[in-house]
């Protein structure tokens, strides 16, 4: 029997978007499930949901501003007090070095935030500087890069039609745990079974025997890193084999002859052997794909966090054009969200300007964060003396971490918008705590743009939050005119603007009145159209529809409206992977090291888990801990390596020790370890992680390691050595 009220909203814990009801009583939860009548997710719900008590009520969660005292611990301030010393000591840093003298690092859980998300930009323009730096390029630069290049834009992201699609080809992805990324599809089993029974198959290629494979019609192991060879094998054969066949885009596609002719050293045989699938199997997987009424090609983080990221993406998405299957049912094909990110957000560009000590080009505004810690630890004029973070954790979630945290200690001034004192925020001179999750106001502008079907979805703040708090976009409104007298009267007024009328409820509602579904005429706005009132009427979500076919080419912003399937920065990476077929191809890791380091190692992520900020919530960390190496059991008979036995892990750049659970889950040559983890360091206050704490998979990857092409970190297929651990002792992770 129900004791409480009953609060709509959708949980912003992941991609998903699961609709929840949420039992209260005014001052605490007493009860989550999910929304049956959500039109989106239909009553589905992760364990993640869950979570979001957790983090409302965790004694570690910060509620005032943090100040580092002189024997290095923290001591809480006051908020004025706070934001005038973080703006004071910004400002000075600027005039005395320069504006890029400052960098802004933000991390993944600022795009589930609506405060954040509309006002963090504001701050980081303000600033002016080239050192931004984001998550992006540890995780899904590569899709931005491919949608620039082919559509123009980059947030012109298409999705799989998941729940029309006959045939459906994943690389890289693991979507039953995942719910999708980059694709909001909650009850992901769901939507798969019903694939199965209405005839249609399920394709998987990971290196790993994934939950999602688990349940495929076929998965095919393959070699890390590698991806772009077989999708580069795909395309030949749909050029050489098949017709290629571009239904609507017929008349706006340029370079198919030239990319047929690119491609012509990636026959399946050429690539057979470096992919570890046979070239029968390739040639199977193509045909299969062409010959279903409706398939869709679906690749993600393996693919995308590779050597060839770039172009691995740019050939999932040419793969899906060539056997029109791209802009139609069943296929990938385009949103068409409440709120328009597109209008909203820049169309992206590269190149416009470099790294100061390695040359990595900018791409989107941002530079690739794997050459953070060299900005950081590098003197010379431009060299970064100050950071700002905004809910991210980059020591746990960036390439060699320890390198990270060491540069972090030479800054002259940190200054964090984060609710723990983690990993990363424990080497912060301020610590701005913001209300989140359940005490804000609740809009997914970033994932309505890349569901499965069209929803809107709003939700106000459940709980008031404590009253000395502030919201997130007080925060950087509060940095902002603090700030903007220090750098201009025209700024000034912008700021005062901004932090006193347009909050992100009535951003969102101008967003919504003049967007597709707004209908805003002259001052009226036409029944039934949407509005922040109107989703208020509505909380359990609006249901806009089914994904449209026939987008393009009126959405394309390239030059002319055309896409150029051969563009130069494409035909100089293949010419990059074709070197790659050649025996005696340079690799990333030294010759003389090649042997020694003859495992590769790859991530993994749990239902429960959430990158690395959700390891403080009970609920999500019960159970045998999951922070162990997988190893092929083939793998650790030539090692005299145990089941349950410590292992020690050592790249070229750092080593760490963990248990190992001997698995046929990964292919031979193949070892894998959850990202995310790491979490018993000095300094951090969390818990329930430290109880946890585990090992970060990113005290072995490279920093150096980089897709040439978008800048995004490598991580799939890092080499690696396993070793019994001579001594028993417990799991560390340095840094």
């Amino acid at each position: 029997m129900s004791t409480g009220e009953i609060h709509h909203r959708s949980c912003n814990l992941c991609e998903a978007m699961c609709g929840l009801l949420i039992e209260h009583d005014g001052r605490g939860v007493l009860g989550i499930r999910g929304d049956p009548d959500d039109p989106l997710s239909r009553g589905h719900l992760c364990a993640k949901a869950f979570a979001l008590r957790d983090v409302y009520e965790d004694p570690d969660r910060l509620r005032r501003p943090l100040r580092r005292l002189q024997s290095g611990d923290f001591g809480e301030i006051g908020w004025d007090e706070a934001l005038d010393e973080a703006a004071s000591r910004i400002a000075e840093v600027q005039r005395s070095h320069g504006r890029d003298a400052v960098a802004v690092y933000q991390g993944n859980p600022s795009v589930h935030n609506l405060g954040t998300m509309l006002f963090a930009p504001q701050l980081v323009r303000a600033l002016r500087t080239r050192n931004r730096f984001s998550a992006s390029s540890v995780d899904q630069l590569p899709h931005h890069f491919a949608a620039w290049l082919l559509f123009g834009h980059q947030f012109l992201l298409p999705v799989p039609d998941i729940d029309r699609t006959d045939h459906l080809l994943v690389l890289g992805a693991n979507p039953l745990v995942s719910n999708g990324s980059l694709m909001s599809a909650p009850g992901m089993r769901t939507r798969l079974r019903a694939l199965r029974q209405r005839g249609g198959s399920l394709v998987v290629v990971d290196p790993r025997r994934t939950e999602t494979a688990a349940v495929a019609d076929a998965h095919h192991f393959i070699r890390p890193g590698t991806d772009a060879l077989l999708l580069a094998a795909l395309c030949h054969r749909v050029l050489h084999v098949h017709r290629p066949e571009l239904r609507h885009l017929r008349g706006v596609v340029d370079g198919v002859d030239a990319l047929g002719a690119a491609l012509q050293p990636f026959a399946p045989a050429a690539v057979a052997a470096p992919t570890g699938i046979d070239a029968a199997a390739i040639e199977a997987m193509a045909d299969a794909f062409v010959a279903a009424p409706r398939s869709a090609c679906y690749g993600r983080l393996g693919i995308c966090t590779a050597e060839f990221g770039g172009l691995a993406m740019w050939l999932v998405a040419v793969l899906n054009l060539l056997t029109g299957n791209l802009d139609r049912e069943g296929g990938m094909m385009f949103t068409s969200p409440a709120v328009d990110v597109m209008a909203r957000t820049s169309r992206g560009g590269f190149g416009r300007w470099a790294s100061r000590v390695r040359g990595a080009r900018e791409f989107g505004g941002e530079l690739p964060v794997a050459v953070l810690a060299e900005e950081i630890t590098t003197p010379g004029e431009g060299q970064v003396r100050a950071l700002i973070t905004s809910a991210g954790n980059p020591v746990l979630s960036t390439p060699g971490g320890q390198h990270l945290a060491r540069a972090l200690q030479q800054l002259d001034f940190m200054v964090a918008i984060d609710i723990y004192r983690n990993e990363t925020t424990r080497f912060a001179d301020l610590i701005l705590p913001p209300r989140t999750g359940l005490e804000v106001p609740h809009y997914d502008v970033v994932f309505h743009s890349l569901a499965v079907r069209n929803t809107a979805r709003f939700a106000d703040r459940l709980f008031a939050g404590d009253p000395g708090g502030r919201d997130d976009w007080q925060i950087y409104a509060g940095l902002l005119e603090r700030l903007a007298p220090l750098r201009g009267p025209v700024l000034a007024r912008a700021a005062g603007l901004a932090s006193r009328r347009l909050s992100p409820t009535r951003q969102l509602d101008f967003a919504l009145r003049t967007g597709p579904y707004g209908g805003l005429g002259g001052r009226r706005l036409q029944r039934g159209a949407l509005s922040v009132g109107a989703l208020r009427r509505q909380p359990h979500g609006v249901d806009l529809g089914a994904l449209r076919p026939g987008q393009l080419p009126a959405r394309l912003q390239t030059e002319g409206r055309r896409v150029d399937l051969h563009p130069e920065p494409i035909a100089a990476d293949l010419q990059r992977l074709a070197a790659s077929l050649r025996p005696a191809a340079a690799t990333s890791v030294a010759p003389d090291a090649e042997d020694d380091f003859d495992l590769r190692l790859i991530g993994r992520r749990g239902l429960s888990d959430c990158n690395s900020w959700l390891h403080n919530a009970p609920s999500l960390m019960k159970g045998r801990d999951r922070c162990v190496l997988l190893l092929h059991p083939d793998d650790a008979a030539q090692r005299a390596i145990t089941d349950g036995a410590e292992v020690t892990i050592r790249s070229r750049v750092g080593e760490v020790r963990a248990p190992v659970r001997l698995s046929r889950e990964v292919m031979p040559g193949v070892v894998s370890l959850p990202h995310g983890f790491g979490h018993g360091v000095q300094g951090a206050s969390l818990r329930v992680a430290e109880a946890h704490a585990g090992v970060s998979i990113n005290d072995l990857t490279d920093p150096s390691a980089i897709d040439a092409l978008t800048g995004n970190a490598v991580f799939s297929g890092v080499p690696v050595q396993v070793r019994a651990t001579a001594t028993a002792s417990a799991a560390s992770a340095p840094g």
